[in-house]
């Protein structure tokens, strides 16, 4: 085929493809966006603006958010951190919340603080969030009152202001690692030697302990003023009442005019190629990052801006695709790479290439991503290629369409935060649809090779390596010399892509079952269908989440039923699966396969039980359960994909060497259950051994050898009518026998009942981490389960307040009650907290003195009636997703208890008072095993 005739052809395809069979609509890329008029939008006289969005995705609830427009950047040089203080500060005292007043006023209704409740500072901005608060009770204005607080009268007290210092000081101890000292190693670099790159939100620590009170405030009230800040009212709400009651209280705010210019930093342009490298102790694999900055626009967006955010998302995802499809060669030199290109900050986007060598191997890694890199800038992109990216870029389009009710808050406030902090339009996305699919038909591989050339300059280059000490490094030489030795390579040749026009089930005999029975719930809306293969299907119509299908198939067994030799290479069998592909196809060849489709399937085996589960859209449903039947009838385990995997997880060996985290979980589990324990091994050498690839086929092929031990349940918005011969002709088809299994109890019991011991680990920064654990035999039921919930909810309440707030001994502790069923109903509490290793014995004394209080029933009405609100108002709020109907699926038929009826769980919660939960802590306690 003549050259000519193919571009013809892929045109043709195109044009096919997207639906458009006449002449190409006529496109000037000088007309804006289509704007989304579900959006209202608005400035006040003061310069606030304003964003309301009516959504009922979740009912009788909205979500609030104050965007200021302030990040670390903006900085004097005796303030480093105090964006970042200040955003802590605005839940330590406002005008109408002193003190603790809003995470108060909001957690009685059933609000949790650091998940409903929370905030972040950036580089450029600090948001904050009020999430999914019930709109009844008149919360809305309380949260609107809490929006024009954040906005203005924050209290800044000395005292709370003292109080908090210890609080991000704990903060930087818990994020403080290797890898996180590598990255303020190489930010200058990294940011163009701007000011950036000595911003990092979190601060400096002299800084945070010892500035002025006056130093805190002048940031304040320098940068929380109107013309820098947006608000967003996002949920169930009457638009026009939100829109009259902004317009009436936050136009009472005064103006700031004669507040600093809110100026950009610029990263300045460089000819020479910037470099830099970083090594620490803890961090013991190497990566580098191979990076060109291009300026970034912030004026409005118009039909040309998308054409070109389509072309560098297509050239970057199908470069990510070869690279992706190169690390699948035992011999690759890299364990993973990808390309992207995306904003850098307000002024800079970047082409940035991510390479992962593996050991040692970081000359021939880049060397190797780097060809690869420039292969397609000088040949393009081949036809399949195109077309596969076009299916998938269309599928997404139409994905998000047809979710379009059913857009989390959150999703939403990120599109307004684009809006306001980057000009990004809040486009119609239908309406972008239509235009991106003119934008393909019109395309050619010209136009697209182009493209990518454009972005492949010369000049603003920048290598950033994480080096090893001992390693062969790659220099700022070495980086240069191999970019130019493969930019005059005469021999390189264009990408070879063979591969086209193949479906996941060419060459499989699929013989149709039966549906054998079909029975009806009335009960929970169900239906079950027998199949003549014996496998049970248990189904329910939902469309409360458009377009979406789940599947989980489960049977009882595990690893339980396992030799203990084999547990090793049944904790990976899932990521063998991945990595040898399905059926015919290899991992690279079935994702070319899946090109457009919307489908997935994972496996997984555990201690008691395997799985697979599923996930669609409506119109790839039976590309989901084509999947289903071939992990079943033909399941591929690829010898060269098993090579892949132990590559990987002898990088992952090496990195995590000399991870402070990991050596702290091994040298628990160590503790708790000896050296050598057979079912309770570290993961090192001699584990990763034992995961052999016949081993690791075995086990899939034992425990996921009948399909009819297996209880399937699936939940979407698909008809019956339209389900019922997909499973007949991939369900019941599959090979199955009459044999049933259970689980054995295959727990592990500690080398003594009771440990106490500290462990000393060589660090760079020092910090503690403390775990403390009680488990005790506990009776599985219904009340226990949100009992256990309920000590461990007042429990993280009570350390907040002690351990975070009194104290400042820690950013927080994480605390939790819970009971297992299977292998043995036990009741467990964890509490674990980092901090200062010269606080550990007084602070975990208030761990122990917190939990005997509970349990001696000194419990606060408040805290109690908080947790149970919450309890209460998730329930509810979960009811409007699909997720909550396959739990009512699974909890009926696998567990025996009606999620719908209210004596499994509202009446309970409504019924519990102080005395339960004292009486459960109590028992809980009791002659318990534990360890600290």
């Amino acid at each position: 085929m003549n050259l000519s005739s193919l571009k013809f052809n892929w045109v043709l395809a195109c044009l096919m493809l997207v639906g458009l069979t006449t002449q190409a609509q006529t496109l000037n890329l000088s007309d804006p966006l289509p704007e989304d008029q579900r959006v209202r939008k608005g400035v006040l006289e003061n310069g606030m603006t304003y964003y309301i969005y009516h959504s009922d995705v979740t009912q009788n609830a909205a979500s609030y958010y104050i965007i200021q427009n302030v990040g670390s950047v903006l900085e004097n040089d005796d303030q480093k951190g105090l964006a970042h203080f200040l955003e802590h500060m605005a839940f330590n005292g406002t005008e109408n919340f002193e003190g603790k007043g809003i995470l108060n006023t909001l957690q009685k209704y059933g609000a949790v603080f650091g998940k409903d409740i929370n905030a972040y500072t950036s580089f450029d901005e600090t948001v904050y969030n009020l999430n999914n608060i019930p709109t009844s009770d008149g919360l809305v204005d309380t949260c609107l009152l809490i929006l024009k607080d954040w906005s203005n009268y924050l209290l800044l007290t000395d005292e709370e202001i003292d109080a908090e210092r210890g609080v991000i000081k704990e903060e930087w101890r818990t994020r403080q690692s290797g890898q996180m000292r590598i990255i303020q190693q190489n930010l200058p670099t990294m940011f163009g030697n701007s000011k950036y790159g000595e911003r990092i939100p979190i601060g400096d620590m002299d800084i945070i302990e010892n500035f002025d009170y006056k130093a805190l405030r002048d940031f304040y009230h320098d940068w929380y003023r109107t013309d820098l800040q947006a608000i967003a009212v996002i949920g169930d709400i009457d638009v026009d009442e939100i829109e009259e009651k902004i317009k009436t209280s936050f136009s009472e705010i005064p103006a700031v005019t004669d507040g600093p210019e809110r100026y950009i930093v610029q990263i300045e342009d460089n000819e020479e190629l910037s470099y830099a490298i970083a090594m620490d102790e803890e961090v013991t694999t190497s990566n580098i990052s191979f990076s060109i900055n291009h300026p970034r626009s912030l004026k409005d967006q118009t039909v040309g801006d998308l054409k070109e955010a389509l072309l560098n998302g297509m050239t970057t995802s199908m470069l990510s695709a070869r690279l992706r499809e190169k690390s699948q060669d035992p011999e690759a030199s890299f364990v993973q790479s990808f390309v992207s290109y995306s904003p850098l900050v307000l002024a800079k986007n970047q082409l940035s290439v991510a390479v992962y060598p593996k050991p040692n191997m970081q000359h021939q890694a880049f060397t190797d991503v780097m060809t690869e890199v420039y292969r397609a800038v000088k040949f393009g992109f081949t036809p399949a290629e195109i077309e596969r990216t076009i299916a998938e870029f269309t599928t997404s389009y139409e994905t998000q369409i047809s979710k379009l009710d059913d857009k989390s808050h959150g999703a939403i406030a990120r599109a307004i935060q684009q809006n306001y902090l980057e000009n990004e339009t809040l486009t119609d996305i239908a309406g972008e649809f239509e235009l991106a699919k003119a934008i393909f038909a019109s395309l050619t591989p010209e136009e697209i090779h182009a493209s990518f050339k454009k972005l492949y300059t010369p000049d603003n280059r920048t290598i950033v390596v994480t080096g090893v000490e001992g390693n062969n490094n790659l220099s700022k030489e070495d980086g240069i010399s191999i970019l130019s030795t493969i930019e005059s390579d005469a021999s390189l040749t264009a990408y070879e892509d063979a591969f086209s026009g193949k479906t996941l089930t060419d060459g499989v005999t699929i013989k149709a079952g039966s549906i054998a029975k079909t029975e009806k719930n009335t009960e929970i809306g169900a239906t079950t269908y027998t199949l003549s293969n014996g496998v049970v299907v248990h189904y329910k119509f939902a469309n409360k989440n458009a377009n979406d299908v789940k599947l989980s198939a489960r049977s009882y067994g595990g690893t339980s039923l396992l030799d203990e030799e084999m547990y090793p290479a049944a904790s990976l069998v899932g990521a063998l699966v991945q990595f040898s592909g399905l059926g015919d196809y290899s991992m690279t060849e079935l994702q070319k396969v899946l090109a457009g489709k919307t489908a997935s399937t994972n496996v997984s085996v555990s201690g008691t039980g395997e799985s697979i589960s599923g996930s669609s859209t409506t119109k790839d449903v039976e590309t989901m359960l084509q999947m289903v039947h071939l992990n079943f009838e033909k399941p591929r385990f690829d010898e060269n994909g098993h090579k892949v995997l132990m590559e990987n997880i002898d990088n992952y060996l090496i990195r995590r060497s000399e991870n402070i985290n990991e050596k702290m979980g091994d040298s628990i589990t160590t503790t708790l259950y000896g050296e050598n324990h057979p079912t309770r091994r570290i993961f090192n050498k001699a584990y990763a051994a034992d995961m052999t690839f016949e081993r690791m086929k075995a086990v899939y092929l034992d425990r996921f050898a009948n399909a009819a031990d297996f209880e399937f349940f699936i939940v979407g918005d698909i008809e019956a009518s339209s389900l019922e011969p997909l499973l007949e002709k991939y369900i019941a088809s599959i090979k199955t026998t009459s044999e049933k299994e259970n689980f054995k109890d295959n727990s592990t019991t500690w080398v003594k009942p009771n440990i106490d011991k500290d462990i000393y680990l060589k660090m760079e920064d020092p910090k503690a981490s403390v775990r403390v654990l009680y488990k005790n035999a506990i009776p599985h039921t219904l009340k226990n389960e949100l009992l256990a919930n309920t000590l461990g909810d007042i429990l993280t309440l009570r350390y907040t307040e002690t351990l975070r707030e009194e104290e400042g001994g820690t950013y927080g502790a994480s605390a939790g009650a819970y009971l297992t069923k299977r292998p043995v109903e036990e009741g467990i509490i964890t509490v674990s907290f980092d901090c200062n290793p010269d606080k550990v014995d007084d602070l975990t004394a208030i761990v122990q003195e917190e939990i005997s209080k509970i349990a001696k029933g000194e419990i606060n009405q408040e805290d109690l009636d908080k947790t149970l609100t919450n309890y209460l108002k998730e329930r509810e709020q979960s009811k409007d997703y699909n997720r909550y109907d396959m739990s009512l699926l699974m909890n009926f038929y696998r567990e025996g208890y009606n999620m719908n009826d209210p004596k499994t769980f509202e009446n309970i919660v409504n019924s519990i008072k102080i005395s339960d939960v004292a009486e459960f802590a109590k028992t809980m306690l009791k002659d318990a095993k534990s360890y600290e």
